[in-house]
Protein backbone atom coordinates (compact mmCIF):
# COMPACT_ATOMS: atom_id res chain seq x y z
CA UNK A 1 0.00 0.00 0.00
CA UNK A 2 2.92 2.33 0.88
CA UNK A 3 4.51 1.35 -2.11
CA UNK A 4 1.43 2.27 -4.08
CA UNK A 5 0.99 5.50 -2.83
CA UNK A 6 4.58 6.89 -3.54
CA UNK A 7 3.46 5.70 -7.38
CA UNK A 8 0.37 7.73 -7.30
CA UNK A 9 2.65 10.73 -6.23
CA UNK A 10 5.19 10.16 -8.43
CA UNK A 11 2.73 10.23 -11.33
CA UNK A 12 0.71 12.78 -10.28
CA UNK A 13 3.73 15.03 -10.10
CA UNK A 14 5.65 14.36 -13.05
CA UNK A 15 2.10 15.47 -15.10
CA UNK A 16 2.14 18.68 -13.29
CA UNK A 17 5.73 19.20 -14.31
CA UNK A 18 4.59 18.66 -17.85
CA UNK A 19 1.65 20.80 -18.08
CA UNK A 20 3.53 23.56 -16.68
CA UNK A 21 6.62 22.90 -19.28
CA UNK A 22 4.08 22.31 -22.02
CA UNK A 23 2.96 26.27 -22.67
CA UNK A 24 6.61 27.28 -22.60
CA UNK A 25 7.56 24.89 -25.21
CA UNK A 26 4.57 25.57 -27.46
CA UNK A 27 5.58 29.49 -26.99
CA UNK A 28 9.10 28.98 -28.48
CA UNK A 29 8.09 27.04 -30.78
CA UNK A 30 5.86 29.27 -32.47
CA UNK A 31 8.67 31.77 -31.70
CA UNK A 32 11.32 30.13 -33.69
CA UNK A 33 10.54 30.35 -37.49
CA UNK A 34 12.78 26.76 -38.27
CA UNK A 35 10.67 25.05 -35.94
CA UNK A 36 7.71 25.23 -38.65
CA UNK A 37 6.28 26.92 -41.82
CA UNK A 38 8.10 28.99 -44.83
CA UNK A 39 10.56 31.22 -43.33
CA UNK A 40 10.91 34.51 -45.39
CA UNK A 41 13.82 36.99 -45.27
CA UNK A 42 13.52 40.69 -46.19
CA UNK A 43 16.58 41.83 -48.50
CA UNK A 44 16.55 45.77 -48.59
CA UNK A 45 18.65 48.79 -49.04
CA UNK A 46 19.43 50.91 -45.82
CA UNK A 47 20.04 55.03 -46.31
CA UNK A 48 24.05 54.36 -46.90
CA UNK A 49 23.69 52.26 -49.58
CA UNK A 50 24.10 49.23 -48.10
CA UNK A 51 22.03 45.68 -49.05
CA UNK A 52 20.88 44.59 -45.99
CA UNK A 53 19.27 40.58 -45.31
CA UNK A 54 16.93 40.69 -42.44
CA UNK A 55 14.58 37.72 -40.76
CA UNK A 56 12.62 40.61 -38.97
CA UNK A 57 11.16 42.67 -41.54
CA UNK A 58 11.88 45.75 -43.07
CA UNK A 59 11.97 48.61 -41.27
CA UNK A 60 9.24 51.59 -41.82
CA UNK A 61 12.04 54.32 -42.99
CA UNK A 62 13.44 51.79 -46.02
CA UNK A 63 9.11 50.29 -46.81
CA UNK A 64 8.70 53.23 -49.73
CA UNK A 65 12.01 52.36 -51.18
CA UNK A 66 11.13 49.23 -52.17
CA UNK A 67 12.42 45.51 -51.54
CA UNK A 68 12.69 41.58 -52.15
CA UNK A 69 11.73 38.40 -50.20
CA UNK A 70 13.58 36.02 -50.42
CA UNK A 71 13.21 32.27 -48.76
CA UNK A 72 15.39 30.01 -47.16
CA UNK A 73 17.21 29.18 -49.57
CA UNK A 74 18.07 33.34 -50.81
CA UNK A 75 16.08 32.82 -53.69
CA UNK A 76 13.60 36.29 -54.90
CA UNK A 77 9.80 34.96 -53.81
CA UNK A 78 8.25 38.55 -54.11
CA UNK A 79 8.96 41.65 -54.80
CA UNK A 80 7.43 44.58 -53.36
CA UNK A 81 8.12 48.02 -55.87
CA UNK A 82 9.24 51.87 -54.38
CA UNK A 83 6.22 53.64 -53.75
CA UNK A 84 6.10 56.00 -56.70
CA UNK A 85 7.13 59.71 -56.64
CA UNK A 86 5.06 62.92 -56.68
CA UNK A 87 5.77 63.23 -60.43
CA UNK A 88 4.87 59.75 -61.17
CA UNK A 89 1.66 60.00 -59.12
CA UNK A 90 1.27 63.14 -61.68
CA UNK A 91 2.05 61.58 -64.94
CA UNK A 92 -0.23 58.30 -64.05
CA UNK A 93 -3.53 60.63 -63.45
CA UNK A 94 -2.45 62.48 -66.56
CA UNK A 95 -2.56 58.99 -68.16
CA UNK A 96 -5.79 57.98 -66.91
CA UNK A 97 -7.01 61.31 -67.58
CA UNK A 98 -6.22 61.00 -71.11
CA UNK A 99 -6.86 57.76 -71.83
CA UNK A 100 -10.49 58.53 -70.60
CA UNK A 101 -11.01 61.87 -72.98
CA UNK A 102 -9.89 59.18 -75.74
CA UNK A 103 -12.41 56.70 -74.96
CA UNK A 104 -15.35 59.42 -74.72
CA UNK A 105 -13.89 61.32 -78.11
CA UNK A 106 -14.14 57.80 -79.75
CA UNK A 107 -17.43 57.41 -78.87
CA UNK A 108 -18.51 60.09 -79.59
CA UNK A 109 -16.89 60.63 -83.29
CA UNK A 110 -16.06 57.71 -85.71
CA UNK A 111 -14.79 60.06 -88.12
CA UNK A 112 -12.95 63.67 -88.55
CA UNK A 113 -15.69 64.12 -90.40
CA UNK A 114 -18.21 64.07 -87.60
CA UNK A 115 -15.87 66.65 -85.61
CA UNK A 116 -16.51 69.12 -88.56
CA UNK A 117 -20.11 68.76 -89.11
CA UNK A 118 -20.37 69.04 -84.87
CA UNK A 119 -17.70 72.04 -85.13
CA UNK A 120 -20.42 73.87 -87.17
CA UNK A 121 -23.34 73.40 -85.55
CA UNK A 122 -21.77 74.69 -82.33
CA UNK A 123 -20.22 77.90 -83.66
CA UNK A 124 -23.62 78.60 -85.51
CA UNK A 125 -25.70 78.14 -82.37
CA UNK A 126 -23.21 80.43 -80.91
CA UNK A 127 -23.35 83.30 -84.04
CA UNK A 128 -27.11 83.29 -84.22
CA UNK A 129 -26.73 84.14 -79.99
CA UNK A 130 -24.74 86.66 -80.64
CA UNK A 131 -26.67 87.73 -83.64
CA UNK A 132 -29.91 87.72 -82.09
CA UNK A 133 -27.94 89.67 -78.94
CA UNK A 134 -26.74 92.63 -81.30
CA UNK A 135 -30.06 92.93 -82.88
CA UNK A 136 -31.30 93.68 -79.38
CA UNK A 137 -28.39 96.40 -78.96
CA UNK A 138 -29.16 98.01 -82.12
CA UNK A 139 -33.19 98.33 -81.09
CA UNK A 140 -32.20 99.87 -77.76
CA UNK A 141 -29.87 102.24 -78.68
CA UNK A 142 -32.36 103.39 -81.30
CA UNK A 143 -34.98 103.66 -78.35
CA UNK A 144 -32.16 105.62 -75.94
CA UNK A 145 -31.75 107.83 -79.23
CA UNK A 146 -35.77 108.66 -79.06
CA UNK A 147 -35.49 109.10 -75.23
CA UNK A 148 -32.14 111.75 -75.43
CA UNK A 149 -34.60 113.37 -77.81
CA UNK A 150 -37.20 113.78 -75.78
CA UNK A 151 -35.41 115.00 -72.84
CA UNK A 152 -33.29 117.64 -74.89
CA UNK A 153 -36.53 118.74 -76.08
CA UNK A 154 -37.23 119.13 -72.80
CA UNK A 155 -34.35 121.10 -71.98
CA UNK A 156 -34.45 123.32 -74.56
CA UNK A 157 -38.62 124.51 -73.63
CA UNK A 158 -37.25 124.93 -70.38
CA UNK A 159 -38.69 122.34 -68.68
CA UNK A 160 -37.37 119.44 -66.10
CA UNK A 161 -36.68 116.39 -67.44
CA UNK A 162 -39.11 113.98 -66.20
CA UNK A 163 -37.94 111.55 -63.23
CA UNK A 164 -39.53 108.63 -66.11
CA UNK A 165 -37.32 109.44 -68.40
CA UNK A 166 -34.29 109.84 -66.37
CA UNK A 167 -35.56 106.00 -65.45
CA UNK A 168 -36.05 104.87 -68.55
CA UNK A 169 -33.01 106.31 -69.73
CA UNK A 170 -30.74 104.44 -67.09
CA UNK A 171 -32.48 101.29 -67.44
CA UNK A 172 -31.49 101.25 -70.92
CA UNK A 173 -27.62 102.17 -70.30
CA UNK A 174 -27.80 99.05 -67.83
CA UNK A 175 -29.70 96.88 -70.93
CA UNK A 176 -27.35 98.17 -73.12
CA UNK A 177 -24.20 96.77 -70.86
CA UNK A 178 -25.47 93.60 -70.05
CA UNK A 179 -25.90 93.16 -73.96
CA UNK A 180 -22.11 94.35 -74.40
CA UNK A 181 -21.02 91.73 -71.80
CA UNK A 182 -23.38 88.97 -73.53
CA UNK A 183 -21.99 89.24 -76.77
CA UNK A 184 -18.39 89.70 -75.33
CA UNK A 185 -18.97 86.10 -73.69
CA UNK A 186 -20.92 84.82 -76.50
CA UNK A 187 -17.53 85.64 -79.07
CA UNK A 188 -15.46 83.94 -76.23
CA UNK A 189 -17.42 80.90 -75.92
CA UNK A 190 -16.76 81.09 -79.60
CA UNK A 191 -13.06 81.04 -79.81
CA UNK A 192 -13.10 78.15 -76.77
CA UNK A 193 -15.39 75.96 -79.36
CA UNK A 194 -13.20 76.17 -82.45
CA UNK A 195 -9.74 75.86 -80.19
CA UNK A 196 -11.48 72.78 -78.62
CA UNK A 197 -13.20 71.48 -81.73
CA UNK A 198 -9.39 71.95 -83.74
CA UNK A 199 -7.73 69.96 -80.56
CA UNK A 200 -10.85 66.76 -80.66
CA UNK A 201 -10.17 66.53 -84.59
CA UNK A 202 -6.50 66.61 -84.30
CA UNK A 203 -6.62 64.15 -80.96
CA UNK A 204 -9.27 61.77 -83.00
CA UNK A 205 -7.08 61.50 -86.30
CA UNK A 206 -4.18 60.78 -84.07
CA UNK A 207 -6.18 57.81 -82.73
CA UNK A 208 -8.13 56.38 -85.75
CA UNK A 209 -4.69 56.43 -87.54
CA UNK A 210 -3.04 54.17 -85.05
CA UNK A 211 -5.81 52.06 -84.92
CA UNK A 212 -5.58 50.98 -88.47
Amino acid sequence: MAKQGAFRRGALMGWLVFGLAGPALAANAAGNPSSGGAVEMYRYVNDKGVTVIDRLGVPSQYIGKGYEVLNEQGRVIRVVPPAPTAEEIQQRKAAAAQASSDAQLLRLYTSVEDVDRARERKLSELDGLSSVARGNLQSLKTQQGNLQAQAADAERAGRQVPQQLVEQLANLKDEEQRLLRDIAHYQQLRAQAKAAFEADRARLAQLLGASR
